[in-house]
């Protein structure tokens, strides 16, 4: 159960990073020429989450089948 508790946590603290970085590219773009990095700079807190969210999403069905 503690796992579970981890992951979701992780998942609801990636979710708030990755929308202040997509912010930060917000604001980065409007400057003149921004740079080509910075439109990467979301992209592992995204993969993070692709993966705790599948394990969240898969996580009810998994339970289902034991009881």
């Amino acid at each position: 159960m503690k796992l579970n508790h981890f992951i979701r946590q992780f998942h609801r603290w990636m979710s708030i990073i990755f929308t202040l970085l997509v912010i930060a590219v917000f604001v980065i773009s409007t400057r003149p020429a921004p740079p080509d990095w910075a439109f990467y700079m979301p992209l592992p807190a995204l993969a993070l989450m692709l993966f705790s969210g599948l394990y969240l999403f898969v996580l009810p069905y998994v339970h289902k089948g034991e009881t």
